[in-house]
């Protein structure tokens, strides 16, 4: 009785039905992770472009191009606790929730620094002043209190919301963890490494 020559050489199957299961189930517990890697590549991007275009206006004092640095410093960190998310170190979370508190402080640092420097403008320059009358000047005051009181709020919502949800990653990534195989872990890190270089 003749063999199928194909049969006898063929391997057996490098993965069997429980290993897909595992990477299923990997897979599923990695979600958050990588969404969150995904929305810090999104607001790297978004802070390193702003940081490029506020470049120019560096030369014009001290506090634009502290503001330049400091966007420039926030990008490379959002990357950088990127990076970190996507090798499933819980310390990328953390990394990532602080740099967007530093964020926020830096912004309503400068909102309030451009409040009180539009409260005394006019009193630099009396020539606007003088033009503006004084109802202008009060209603010139009142814009700008309400245009950077407004940003200080928005600013509390979107980047202390986005600091809050990178530190709540940081249990999604020890749940991953704790309940993956190494083989799965070392599996998907080379994954996602292909994936974000």
């Amino acid at each position: 009785m003749e063999t199928d020559s194909t049969t006898e050489n063929s391997p057996a199957a490098p993965l069997s039905e429980q290993h897909f299961q595992e990477l299923a189930f990997a897979t599923q517990r990695a979600l958050p992770v990588r969404r969150a890697a995904r929305v810090a590549a999104f607001n790297g991007w978004i802070t390193a472009i702003i940081a490029a275009l506020s470049l120019p206006f560096a030369v014009t004092g001290l506090i634009a191009l502290l503001v330049a640095i400091g966007l420039g410093v926030v990008a490379f960190l959002e990357f950088r606790g990127r990076r970190q998310l996507l090798a499933f170190k819980p310390e990328g979370a953390t990394l990532l929730g602080w740099n967007q508190a530093g964020f926020m402080t830096l912004i309503i640092a400068y909102c309030c620094w451009m409040l009180f420097s539009g409260a005394t403008d006019l009193d630099a320059h009396p020539e606007y002043a003088q033009l503006l009358g004084a109802q202008g000047r009060e209603l010139y005051r009142s814009l700008v209190v309400a245009f950077y009181s407004a940003v200080i709020v928005l600013t509390v919502i979107f980047q202390g919301g986005n600091s809050l949800y990178y530190f709540s990653r940081r249990k999604h990534v020890a749940t991953y963890l704790e309940q993956t195989p190494k083989w799965v872990q070392d599996l998907q890190q080379a994954n996602s490494g292909a994936m974000s270089t």
